[in-house]
Formats: structure tokens, C-alpha cells, sequence
């Protein structure tokens, strides 16, 4: 069965778009740890981040990484932390998070935005891309 990111993918679900390339998506994580907090993810449906093979793992993070930089231009944080826990949903995914203190990566304390605000933030990150 199709994973909720792969219904993003397909567009059967919609997303705040950061980037996109042939392989890979980065879009706004829609209950965030702090504004800016960005999931990364491969179009091909793999479970876990070590079966993706050396290719498609090495341009994860080589993706996650410019849209590291471009979150770091337009959210203002000390810097931005990145995660991989893969236990919420079956699909590999990256979180990059906008960093002040560590309780921002810790998964406990969401930030609550708008419609508006996750619109504005997602075209702000994209804009550095």
C-alpha cells in the first residue's frame, strides 16, 4: 500500500513544496517542531534509510543539504539539525529542522501555523534554492 509521501508525490495529497528534482522532494513537515522544519524525501517507496542503495542515498543527502542551506538564508536559527527516525511513516524521510535551542529537535513541543504562514515559509525556503 502507497505510503502518505507517496500520495504526496503523486499529488493525490497536497503539500507545501520547498524543492523538487527527478528523485527527490522536500516539503514543509505539516505538524513542525519549529517554523522552517522541512521533510526530505526519495520518490522511490523505501522503507528504511540504509536499504535505499548507495546512489539514491548519497543524493538524499547531497538534496537534503541544499535545502539544509536555503532553510539556514530564510528561517532564523542557529542552525538547522537534521534527523532521520523513519518510525511515523513507512517512507524514507529526512527532517530538517530550523535550530535555537535542543529542545527544537526533540519531537515534543509542535509549532502551530497557518495555511498562510506555511505558504510564505515554503516560498521563502524555496527562494534560496
Amino acid at each position: 500500500m502507497a505510503s502518505i509521501f507517496t500520495k504526496i508525490i503523486s499529488g493525490d495529497i497536497p503539500c507545501y513544496k520547498i524543492a523538487e528534482t527527478e528523485d527527490y522532494l522536500a516539503f514543509l513537515d505539516i505538524n513542525p517542531n519549529a517554523n522552517g522544519h522541512t521533510l526530505c524525501i526519495p520518490k522511490q517507496e523505501v522503507d528504511k534509510i540504509f536499504d535505499l542503495d548507495e546512489t539514491a542515498y548519497l543524493g538524499l543527502m547531497a538534496f537534503s543539504r541544499e535545502v539544509a542551506l536555503a532553510i539556514e538564508k530564510a528561517v532564523p536559527c542557529k542552525r538547522v539539525g537534521m534527523t532521520v527516525i523513519g518510525l511515523e511513516v513507512p517512507h524514507v524521510h529526512v527532517h530538517l529542522i530550523p535550530l535555537n535551542t535542543m529542545e527544537d529537535a526533540r519531537f515534543i513541543d509542535k509549532t502551530a501555523l497557518t495555511k498562510e504562514e506555511f505558504e510564505a515559509t515554503a516560498n521563502k525556503i524555496a527562494s534560496f534554492l
